[in-house]
């Protein structure tokens, strides 16, 4: 088809990935982290030094805000991001990263210690036997998955701290039971902003948590808790160091956990992010905050969870945990130990990723375990070959990982695994194709670094490529669902809408809650998916207006944190950078409420 000559009036280039347009991000080096791909991301412009990720490349420029878009125009089909091949070790990449100037580790054998702690090297192994991939074709899209039935219900958990990943719901598969009412009007409007702090170089703003009196996010080495509705600021905690690492969940309490570095570089760049902290968003107070050497030197934390009283932290010189409240150590590396435990999943259980042996002929052990005492309940071997595993979920149990590098999307993600959490039996095995499905894991980095991908209800909810919509020029997706127990596609799908790109965000009850990206010249919405029918229900539609379009889309869900709850949606960015001033206004946290 000819493009049609473009609108004449153009505005000035947007510094955004708004308008459908997503971001270049550059290949990042060995052992850092993965860069942020854009602004309300990361750096638009920003130059932060020798080893902080690179702004991406601009835009196509878009068509004039209101007019018709040319050929191609809006979500455009998945961008395979770099990711990094290498376990994070080494110099990091800008403040608040993980892995830096930490001592080299020496591989070690893999040997048999007895006993069921957390403290002891290996546990009793339970091997699932993998049945065989039955591959159907559904709706014009690929399917596969492996048949299993543990008849296990599993208690219903949701959680408002999470993009993706989270758990909830039984095997039953039922809709209903959600605790968010549908407004009068979805309309919204913009219920407060907060404006992005400046720095020199790229800062890590990962955690962002919403309970019922406050919403909380981190900023350059604080936390501050806002007024859910007005954005009065109630308290700040202030860290010495950045943020590295924050936990999705909250507990019953209203405490989570973080790793932060000791210090603002580069006055002490050597510890790493090794200090683990609780903080009591009620009270909007640090409880405690805890370090671990392994020699002469502090371990470095990459991966922070909560699972009910228990705080857990994983690295790749094993995995510790502390009691919540008290900060009194559960467990914690122990020399001698030929595995180790990468991170945790946490929530209403706790699931580690334990690790065997060496790169190469490393063996990968799904472990749930009791969060008091680190015993084993039950234990699931991944197949070889597999290298790193994300957690999607800890109730129901299901993991990604991306078998024998076989994504090439850059999503880190080729298959999912439903386990059965009593006996670590495989239930299904869930081929993803990266060039049908869209959702991330970062395995390498991130234990429980999923996104755009929810388990709950009995399903695997998983949104599809962005693919040519009814109307002219348009792009559009759907969600879909698969079974737990069987891996098979239910046959349930959810459209977008012309324009409008669908996320999965998290379970409430027995729905779904999606983030619906937007077109050109609309606001992004918020949808409830009902588990039964997959009828779709309209909760919150934002502002049209271009400066609150612009800004929204700067802070979309694949890489920024995007929470919702009581009818109000809060999107926040993940990195803090040298402004520019020729970009648009960004902010660290977008609010946007109805009047219903």
């Amino acid at each position: 088809m000819t493009q049609p000559p473009p609108p004449p009036n153009q505005p000035p280039q947007p510094p955004q990935p708004g308008y459908g347009y997503p971001p270049q991000p550059p290949q990042p080096g060995y052992g850092y982290p993965p860069p942020p791909p854009g602004p309300g991301y990361g750096p638009p412009g920003a130059q932060p030094g020798p080893y902080a990720p690179q702004p991406p490349t601009q835009p196509a420029q878009p068509p004039a805000y209101g007019a018709q878009p040319p050929a191609g125009y809006g979500p455009q089909p998945h961008n395979p991001y770099a990711r990094p091949t290498q376990p994070m070790q080494g110099a990091g990449a800008g403040y608040g990263y993980p892995g830096q100037a930490q001592p080299p580790t020496v591989p070690m054998t893999p040997r048999p210690v007895p006993g069921g702690g957390r403290r002891n090297t290996t546990v009793f192994i339970v091997v699932a036997a993998v049945v065989a991939i039955a591959l159907i074709i559904g709706g014009g899209i690929w399917y596969a998955g492996s048949a299993g039935d543990d008849g296990h219900s599993h208690d219903p958990v949701s959680s408002a701290g999470q993009t993706g990943g989270t758990s909830g719901g039984s095997v039953g598969g039922g809709g209903g039971g959600g605790k968010e009412r549908v407004p009068a009007d979805p309309a919204a409007k913009v219920l407060f902003k907060v404006e992005l702090p400046t720095t020199d170089d790229t800062v890590v703003t990962s955690g962002s948590w919403l309970t019922d009196t406050v919403y909380a996010k981190s900023g350059i080495a604080e936390i501050t808790g806002y007024d859910p509705v007005r954005g009065t600021r109630l308290w700040t905690v202030k860290l010495p160091g950045p943020i590295c690492a924050a936990s999705d969940h909250v507990n019953e309490d209203g405490r989570t956990a973080v790793t932060f570095q000791p210090k603002m570089p580069p006055k002490d760049s050597s510890a790493g992010c090794s200090q683990v902290a609780a903080i009591d968003l009620a009270a909007g107070k640090r409880l405690w905050t805890k370090t671990i050497n392994s020699g002469d030197y502090p371990v470095t934390f990459q991966n922070v969870t909560v699972a009910q009283h228990t705080v857990a932290v994983g690295s790749s010189d094993g995995g510790a945990a502390f009691d919540i409240d008290s900060g009194k150590a559960l467990w914690q590396p122990k020399a001698g130990d030929a595995c180790s435990d990468a991170g945790y999943g946490g929530g209403a259980r706790l699931v580690a990723v334990r690790k065997c042996g060496v790169s190469d002929s490393r063996k990968l052990h799904i472990q749930n375990i009791d969060p008091k005492t680190g015993k084993v309940i039950s234990e699931y071997r991944m197949p070889d070959g597999v290298e790193y595993a994300s957690v999607v979920s800890t109730d129901p149990l299901v993991v990604a990982a991306d078998v024998g590098d076989a994504a090439g999307d850059g999503s880190g993600v080729s298959d999912y695994f439903s386990i059965d959490d009593r006996t670590g039996r495989l239930l299904a095995r869930i081929p993803a194709p990266g060039d049908t499905y869209g959702g991330r894991c970062d395995g390498i980095t991130r234990v429980e670094g999923c996104n755009q991908v929810v388990a709950g209800n009995g399903r695997l909810y998983l949104m599809t490529e962005p693919h040519d919509g009814q109307a002219e020029y348009s792009r559009t997706n759907e969600i879909v669902a698969f079974d737990l127990r069987t891996g098979k596609p239910t046959g349930q799908r959810a459209e977008a809408g012309d324009g409008y790109t669908l996320s999965p965000l998290r379970m409430d009850g027995g729905n779904l809650l999606a983030y619906n990206a937007p077109p050109y010249n609309k606001g992004g919405q918020v949808v409830s998916i009902d588990g039964g029918s997959f009828k779709v229900t309209k909760l919150l539609e934002n502002p049209a207006e271009r400066s609150v379009h612009t800004a929204e889309t700067s802070l979309l869900p694949e890489y920024a944190e995007v929470l919702f709850g009581k009818g109000r949606l809060y999107m926040s960015a993940q990195f803090a950078h040298k402004r520019d001033r020729t970009y648009d206004q960004e902010y660290l946290v977008m609010a946007f409420g109805t009047d219903g």
